[in-house]
This record gives C-alpha cells, sequence and structure tokens, in this order.
C-alpha cells in the first residue's frame, strides 16, 4: 500500500514539473529562451571554477615546503593569485546566473498566476458557492511561494549540487585510488536514498499540517468577513472555539512533522561523518605511506567538505521542494477544473439590434432534485420594462443569473434578439447587460474606484454624473474626502442604502442596452426609493428592462408584470389589469398595502408621542 502510494507521488510530482516546464521555456518569447542557455553556461563555468578551487590550493601548499630563495617567491604569489580569481569567479558566475535568469523566473510566476487567476475567474458560480475563499487564497499563495522557491533551489542548487558531485568523483579517480570515488559516490548515493525515503514518509504529515491550516484559516476569514452576524449573535465565544479546534490539529500534525523532522537531520549527519570518517582514514594511511602529500590529504577533505556542505543543504531543499511540488500541484489542479460555462467554438460577439430578452420554455434546477424553474416562458420586447414578482423562493433571482450565464438552462433556451445565449461570446454578452444587485458587496477602495468599476474608462465628470442621478452625489460631497473615501471591506462602512445607491451608479456607468433591476431599491427609504425610481424610469426609458421585485409599490408601472409562483408563471399582465383578475398578485397587493397602511400609522403615533 505505501509502495504505492510514493509510486503515485513520483509520478504527480513529475507530472507537476511537466505542466510547469513550459512556463521556463515559453513558445514565442525568444528572449527568455536566451537567457536559460546563458543562465546554463554560467551555471556550468561556475561549477567548473567551483571545483578547481581545491586543486590550485593542493598546488600552492605542496610548493611552500619547496620554496628556498626569493627567485622562486613569484611562483606562490601566482597560485595565490589564481586561487583568488578562481573564487572570485565561482561567485561570480553564480551572480550572473542569478541575474540572467531572474527575469524568467519572474515572468513564469507572473504567467502562472495570472493564468490560475484568470481561470478562477472564467469557472462557473457553483464551483465559487461550493468553494471556501480562505482556503482557496491560501493555495494560490502556497503554489505561487512553490514556483519560487522550485526555480531558486531546483534548478541553480540540486542540479549544479550533483553536477558538482560527478566533476569530484571523476578527480579523485583520475588523481588517486578509484576507493576514493567509490567511497565518495556510496556515501552520496546512500545519503539521497536514505533523504528520499525519510522525505516521502514525512510528506504525509506535511499534508495534514496544510489541510489543518487551510481550515484554521477559512474559519477565521469566514468569521471575520461576518463580523456583525458574530456580534448580534453573541458568538464570539463559540468561534474562538471553532478556531482553537482547527489550529489544535495543527499544532498536533506540526508537532509529528518536526518530530519526524529531527529524526531525518540525525540519519543524515550519521551518514554524511560516516563517508567523512571512512575517506580520512584512507588519505591519513596514503599519507603515511608517502603515497600522497600534505596538500593531496588537504584536497581530499576539501572536496568532502565542500561536497557534504551542500548536501547538508540538499536534505532540507529536498524536503522544500517536495512541499513546493505538493503546493503547485494544488494550485494546478485548480488549472483542471472543468468550466461548466464555457463560449462554444462558434460563438460570435453580441450584436443587439433591438434587445428583445425571450424565455422559451426555461428549465432550471441548481441539483437534479431541485427544480427551480418548471418551463416558464415570456419576453421582453425591446424597450420595454418588463417585471418579475413572486413569493421568495420562486425562481425570480435565478432567472438573472442565467441572463448573465452564471449558469446554462437546463430546458429551453433564453434568446436575445432570437439568438441563443449559448451561441454569444459570455464577454460580449455581459458587457451588454448591467444589474444592480439585490446584494451589494463593494471592494475595499474608494467610492470612486467602485463607481467607476461600471467603466473602468469613465472620466470623473460622467462618474459625478452617475452619482448624482443614483442621488448619492449629495452624501459623497459631504463627507471629508469625497470620492476618495474608502468603503471598507465589503463596503461596511456606508449603510445599506448608500451601498445600493453606489450600485446604481455603477450599473447607470456602464450606459448597458439591457438593464436588470434585482430589488435595486429594497435598501432604501420611501423618500430616496421615489427620487431613484424617477432616475431609473427616465435612465430605463428605451432600454429594455427587467426588474425583479418583492416589493409591488416599485413594479406597478411596467409595461407587463409576471408573477412567478413555485418556478412556474402563475399570472401575467398589467398592474390594473392582475388587480382586476384577482388572483396570486391582487392578494400580494393587498397584503402589502395592509402593511404599509399599518406601518404609517405607528410612524404617526410615534410622531405624536403615543
Amino acid at each position: 500500500m505505501s509502495d504505492n502510494r510514493k509510486d503515485f507521488d513520483f509520478a504527480r510530482d513529475w507530472r507537476t514539473l511537466k505542466v510547469f516546464a513550459p512556463y521556463l521555456w515559453p513558445a514565442g518569447q525568444s528572449e527568455m529562451r536566451v537567457r536559460v542557455v546563458i543562465a546554463l553556461l554560467f551555471l556550468i563555468a561556475a561549477k567548473i571554477a567551483n571545483v578547481y578551487v581545491p586543486l590550485i590550493y593542493k598546488d600552492l601548499l605542496d610548493f611552500l615546503p619547496e620554496t628556498e630563495g626569493m627567485e622562486t617567491a613569484a611562483l606562490p604569489l601566482g597560485i595565490i593569485f589564481g586561487y583568488t580569481m578562481m573564487r572570485i569567479l565561482s561567485a561570480a558566475f553564480g551572480e550572473l546566473r542569478d541575474a540572467v535568469f531572474a527575469k524568467v523566473a519572474q515572468r513564469a510566476i507572473r504567467t502562472v498566476a495570472r493564468e490560475v487567476f484568470s481561470h478562477l475567474h472564467a469557472l462557473s458560480l457553483r464551483f465559487h458557492l461550493d468553494r471556501q475563499m480562505g482556503g482557496l487564497s491560501r493555495a494560490i499563495e502556497r503554489g505561487v511561494k512553490g514556483i519560487e522557491f522550485l526555480l531558486s533551489f531546483m534548478l541553480f542548487n540540486i542540479l549544479p549540487t550533483l553536477l558538482e558531485i560527478f566533476l569530484v568523483c571523476g578527480i579523485l579517480w583520475s588523481l588517486y585510488d578509484v576507493s576514493y570515488a567509490a567511497v565518495t559516490f556510496v556515501t552520496i548515493v546512500i545519503y539521497i536514498t536514505f533523504t528520499l525515503l525519510v522525505t516521502e514518509w514525512r510528506m504525509k504529515f506535511r499534508r495534514q499540517l496544510n489541510d489543518s491550516d487551510d481550515e484554521a484559516n477559512t474559519k477565521a476569514v469566514d468569521s471575520l468577513l461576518n463580523y456583525e452576524t458574530v456580534k448580534y449573535f453573541n458568538n464570539e465565544t463559540h468561534e474562538t472555539a471553532r478556531f482553537d479546534s482547527a489550529m489544535s490539529r495543527y499544532e498536533a500534525a506540526a508537532v509529528v512533522s518536526q518530530t519526524s523532522l529531527s529524526m531525518l537531520n540525525i540519519g543524515q549527519a550519521a551518514v554524511i561523518s560516516a563517508g567523512l570518517a571512512v575517506n580520512m582514514v584512507m588519505a591519513s594511511h596514503d599519507v603515511r605511506a608517502g603515497d600522497m602529500t600534505v596538500g593531496d590529504f588537504v584536497l581530499v577533505v576539501l572536496y568532502l567538505i565542500q561536497l557534504y556542505l551542500p548536501l547538508g543543504f540538499l536534505g532540507w531543499v529536498y524536503r522544500q521542494i517536495k512541499q513546493s511540488l505538493v503546493d503547485m500541484e494544488s494550485m494546478f489542479t485548480l488549472l483542471d477544473v472543468h468550466r461548466e460555462v464555457d463560449d462554444r467554438p462558434t460563438a460570435q460577439a453580441l450584436d443587439i439590434s433591438g434587445g428583445t430578452v425571450k424565455f422559451d420554455v426555461v428549465k432550471f434546477a441548481y441539483k437534479p432534485d431541485r427544480q427551480i424553474l418548471k418551463g416558464i416562458s415570456f419576453d421582453i420586447p425591446a424597450g420595454k420594462t418588463v417585471a418579475v414578482v413572486g413569493p421568495s423562493g420562486a425562481g425570480k433571482s435565478t432567472l438573472t443569473r442565467l441572463m448573465f450565464r452564471f449558469y446554462d438552462v437546463t430546458g429551453g433556451a433564453i434568446t436575445i434578439d432570437g439568438t441563443d445565449l449559448r451561441e454569444i461570446t459570455q464577454s460580449s454578452l455581459r458587457a451588454a447587460i448591467g444589474i444592480v444587485p439585490q446584494d451589494t458587496v463593494l471592494f475595499n477602495d474608494t467610492i470612486g474606484y467602485n463607481i467607476r468599476y461600471g467603466r473602468p474608462t469613465a472620466s470623473d465628470s460622467e462618474v459625478r454624473e452617475a452619482a448624482d442621478m443614483a442621488a448619492i452625489h449629495d452624501f459623497i460631497s459631504k463627507t471629508p474626502e469625497g470620492y476618495d473615501t474608502v468603503v471598507g471591506e465589503r463596503g461596511l462602512k456606508l449603510s445599506g442604502g448608500e451601498k445600493q445607491r453606489v450600485s446604481i451608479a455603477r450599473m447607470l456607468l456602464k450606459k448597458p442596452k439591457i438593464m436588470v433591476f434585482d430589488e435595486a431599491t429594497s435598501a432604501l427609504d420611501t423618500q430616496t426609493e421615489k427620487d431613484i425610481q424617477a432616475s431609473l424610469k427616465e435612465v430605463s426609458r428605451h432600454h429594455t428592462t427587467l426588474m425583479i421585485a418583492h416589493r409591488l409599490s416599485t413594479v406597478v408601472e411596467a409595461d407587463r408584470i409576471i408573477v412567478l409562483k413555485d418556478g412556474e408563471v402563475a399570472e401575467q399582465g398589467t398592474h390594473t389589469g392582475l388587480i382586476a383578475q384577482k388572483g396570486v398578485y391582487a392578494q400580494m397587493w393587498a397584503q402589502q398595502q395592509e402593511a404599509e397602511q399599518a406601518r404609517e400609522v405607528l410612524d404617526h403615533m410615534e410622531e405624536e408621542g403615543v
């Protein structure tokens, strides 16, 4: 069982490297490829210079006892100069290698991060609703750091060290007895094998550590984002307990991981020390027998130390590389997630001639056992306003998600000017539709930025004009920072009504051909609602408009009202006609009117001090 898992891990690591390799040799980017070649040449030059240093040091030690007169003083100075230059060149070639390769590495990191980020935005709403953003962001963050580590250490530490090992073994074999090269090589093989086996065994603890870290981070982010809800229900202690429970699992995994790491370090030290001791005993014996000089002894020791120092580092690097590969795998796995909603190869950009939207026997289910829409049909003529009302859960907001193709219909079709949305590119479709959602979420930036998000190229005057039409310009002008006022995380520094007005301004600035209002004024007071309704009526004139509403007073002037109930069209007609039918709509209208009258009576009583 463990062997199979290990084989799987090697296959997985190799697959991850194969996915990443093209980013280091990017197609069509000759500059990056030239930089890779030059960096490799500098790498080889640095290792040759590094291996040559102990040879010069040996010559210096062997020469000094033989020096007798001043006439030979220039020779050791030349050796010393050569020794110094080799050390300088070794360091210089290494630094030049890093400098040349830096642009390749950073370009690869940037490209991968951009592709993952872009792919996440291309995935369906279902994916994002099923995933927790805390764990997702942490997976991307660790993946990017894993790439940085892999590039820094595997390419320019592991591979060069292996090259140096073979160069040193070859030199020891050619200069001395094969036994020196054999002992060095066998020690290295034992060391690498031991490191590999133990590290593979330890990786399961690292995965447990990552899982616990994701869980703790997700709980922390989720709790802090819902700060107000936590306060409303007085659940600070409950949230702390949940977070501490996740951290306790992280603590247990971290302790096991550190203990196993100590075992690995002890074993590595034993292997290295044993190999060093054997070679030193052999060299000491040959020096006493006269077969080697003191310079030869020092050369062997220097080569062993020169190799074993990076070998000691190799153990840590190998563990970090394995961790990086696991982290990279998690990030690259995101690229493999299927796009539930994707453009067809034959998809064309939307060219609106009139803007008629038609729902033709539309069926939709989030899950097979949860049918939301059961074959609804209605159209929104070009330039007209159609309102959709109904009780909660009737499927009203689902209509907007289907119009934006966050999901595809499971039956029937939605068309614009007779063209099925599935035959239209998503980018052109969404560019043509503007929405004021029921739940307004703002970026943690300025009010101006959030309004300009509707059309990033808009001028300041256009932003102010949109804000004025949304009845929020006066409020912004009274704030100390004006349009530079920061709204806070998810816009929490603004009231619900202020956020909704920013959302309306953002949509108006976009100037879409088709407008969707999903409970667009639900968070506004009565007077502000009337002011904005008047503005929206003017703005939506000659635009195809879909209004999703719970408050029926906001849709009385719609050209047609669709009443949804249990995923089906229960009634449709004008406000006057539906009232006359005395059906579902008339009943909803009566209930809301009674509630409004009762609220007015209470407000009057409060004013009178009753």
